[in-house]
């Protein structure tokens, strides 16, 4: 018979944020895995709880998650625990579940303390959608592709950042996003915890002495597809509208973008006939007409033929 592999979240900061259940349960399992075993040791000396344990971090999760499956196998159950807060979100634990449930080994959740929910119930921002970003990629390219996402996003976003990093992301985001507004949850649950909101030009000049665990928060409000194709066809209403030069003669219609702008709405691109005052009063006929929204732009016929 298989052993069972629970995911027990651990305390972010404050040790009296270990449920009794998380207790019961570190109590009950035969093996502890551990992300560092000398800081959850710790924990475990606080809790009064003396089991074996596993080391199970980023840099070693491929080669032991054999290691837990196979102890999983004989029976065993574990109780796998990061250095803070819930496994699997942004801390190792997502490999040893997938190759869990490819075995058909049973799983089972015991929750507890995590930061970004913890910073976000806090935050005063909208709670009802949000996307969490974990760590952003150090890697440009990636980097870039992140911010990207984020900027098509319509809801909260969260990501955790360094202490030595905050300052140049800040700086990033007042760049990409402009002077939003946004919130920096620092240190939760310990001595030091507090809660910074505001426009990243007025926190920017605040931060002193930058220590500690950081979680970034802010709204976006991406523009929708329709936001965005109105948007260019107003400037392709700009591009498209000609002018009358000193000469009288009227220059500037752009013909193959008035008919790409008709053809994205339906709208028809006609000729008719129209008239107005040259310079030396003589009439110009037989013009194209882009009927647009009620409107009408006006270019010579003979300009494009």
């Amino acid at each position: 018979m298989f052993g069972k592999l629970y995911l027990i979240a651990t305390p972010i900061g404050n040790l009296g944020d270990i449920t009794y259940r998380a207790v019961e349960i570190l109590k009950k399992v035969d093996i502890i895995a551990a992300e560092d075993t000398r800081h959850s040791l710790k924990l475990l000396n606080y809790l009064d709880i003396s089991k074996p344990m596993i080391s199970y971090h980023r840099h070693n999760e491929d080669t032991k998650t054999e290691t837990l499956i196979n102890l999983l196998k004989d029976g065993k159950n574990i109780g796998l625990i990061t250095d803070a807060g819930t496994p699997g979100i942004s801390d190792p634990g997502e490999e040893v579940v997938k190759q869990a449930i490819k075995e058909n080994i049973e799983i089972i959740p015991i929750p507890g303390a995590c930061a970004l929910i913890n910073a976000l119930i806090a935050s005063g921002l909208n709670t009802k959608e949000f996307a969490f970003y974990g760590f952003l990629p150090l890697d440009k390219k990636l980097r870039n592709e992140k911010m990207e996402d984020i900027q098509k996003q319509n809801k909260t976003i969260i990501f955790y950042e360094a202490p030595h990093r905050l300052e140049k992301t800040l700086a990033e985001l007042l760049d990409r996003f402009g002077n939003i507004e946004i919130v920096i949850a620092k240190e939760l649950t310990k001595i030091h915890e507090s809660f910074i909101r505001g426009r990243i030009e007025d926190i920017l000049p605040t931060l002193k002495d930058v220590k500690g665990e950081y979680i970034i928060l802010f709204e976006m409000h991406s523009k929708t597809e329709k936001q965005i194709e109105i948007e260019t066809l107003n400037q392709m209403n700009d591009n498209i509208n000609g002018y009358m030069d000193d000469n009288g003669e009227y220059v500037g219609f752009d013909l193959d973008l008035a008919a790409e702008v008709c053809k994205r709405n339906g709208w028809k691109l006609v000729k008719r006939p129209i008239a107005w005052d040259s310079k030396d009063s003589e009439l110009a006929t037989g013009a194209i007409s882009c009927i647009w929204n009620g409107f009408t732009m006006n270019g010579r016929e003979d300009d494009y033929t």
